[in-house]
């Protein structure tokens, strides 16, 4: 390592529950997981920022004043970064030029939030090597700006946020509204499980922005100014408010559960969110059924899809010594059954973005 580089990590993260209420101003309980995005970065004087990714093949070369357009960058993961520098620009970063490699751990299109994982790593080390600082909320805030601009889809701010708040061996309650995040401590014998479908997910090429639409057609037909202030009386004959208005009950009581230690009533709660998520905002997929009940099914205490749907991932809840036995069993049976090999992955709960310190990057 060079005297002058500075490593950057910002991990991804799963939602336990809460999918869709992000962006209705509504709440959503993720933790951020022992995968990550990696930032090694090194300032010059050139004006430009060089970025080499060790993940997808591919380099890219962006102004450092935040004048190069995101649509016109031809490498996708490069669309973000520009992103990253047109929004920081925005907000007063001086124009400092940057080397960087980046390296990241987080399977692409799985639902787990790579994406906001490297514009948060890249955030942070661009904001460094040019000396300027901004709040852990602004800097979040900038990451979520950059990615609707790098690619047109309306996202929340929950994966930023989650990436760069994250607590070690904690959940993070986060209210979409104020922003407000309080850390809720995990039992210790509870284990986070993920099983990615084997089906990637494109939220370019998905109905996200459709969803989203709909839900602000929804609010605006109701007179509130988001469909978190609707009740279930309102909605009920509406199947994509009535989900966004019964998944906020399910996160507080998710929350409040998790906070008493009674890990076995998650279950019924997950289980109704994918059900939910299924059949009222319709964002499920074959795949993800059948993944979902094959961790019911080999013991989970309960299990949904995770992220914006269309595909990606799966995640249960198990007992810590039971885990890897479940996910073994479960990927088996959902193999069997659609011929698709899952990948399966027990997280820990980990502390949110941040500088690596020189000794340990070493």
């Amino acid at each position: 390592m060079t005297e002058r580089e500075r490593w950057f990590r910002a991990p991804g993260r799963v939602n336990l529950i809460g999918d869709h209420t992000d962006y209705n101003e509504g709440f959503v309980l993720p933790v951020a997981i022992d995968l990550s995005c990696v930032v090694r970065a090194t300032p010059n004087g050139d004006g430009v920022v060089r970025l080499r990714s060790e993940s997808v093949d591919g380099e890219v070369e962006l102004a450092a004043d935040g004048s190069t357009d995101p649509t016109e960058v031809g490498e996708v993961w490069g669309r973000y970064a520009a992103g990253v520098v047109g929004t920081l620009a925005e907000r007063g970063r001086p124009a400092t030029g940057m080397d960087a490699v980046v390296s990241s751990t987080i399977p692409l299109g799985a639902g787990l939030s790579s994406s906001a994982a490297l514009e948060v790593a890249l955030g942070l080390a661009l904001c460094d090597v040019a000396g300027y600082e901004l709040s852990q909320l602004e800097l979040a805030l900038a990451c979520q700006e950059a990615e609707q601009v790098a690619t047109g889809v309306p996202c929340g701010i929950m994966d930023q946020l989650t990436s760069l708040a994250g607590r070690h061996n904690h959940a993070l309650l986060i209210d979409c509204r104020s922003l407000d995040v309080r850390p809720i401590a995990l039992p210790p014998r509870l284990a986070v499980l993920i099983l990615h479908s084997g089906m990637s997910r494109a939220l370019i090429d998905s109905e996200y922005a459709e969803r989203r639409e709909a839900c602000e057609a929804m609010a605006a037909l109701l007179g509130v100014s988001a469909l978190r202030d609707a009740t279930p009386e309102q909605v009920a004959d509406e199947p994509r408010a009535r989900h966004v208005v019964s998944e906020n009950a399910r996160v507080l009581e998710a929350a409040d559960v998790l906070a008493s230690g009674d890990v076995a009533a998650l279950g019924p709660l997950l289980n109704a969110s994918h059900q939910s998520l299924r059949d009222d905002f319709e964002v499920s997929t074959p795949e993800l059924d059948a993944l979902s009940q094959a961790l019911r099914d080999a013991g989970a205490i309960g299990a949904r899809l995770t992220g914006a749907g269309f595909g990606g991932c799966v995640v249960g809840l198990a007992g810590r010594e039971e885990a890897e036995q479940i996910v073994e069993t479960a990927a088996g049976h959902y193999w069997a059954e659609t011929g698709h090999q899952p990948r399966a992955y027990v997280f820990r709960a980990v502390d949110g973005a941040g500088r690596i310190p020189p000794q340990a990057a070493a």
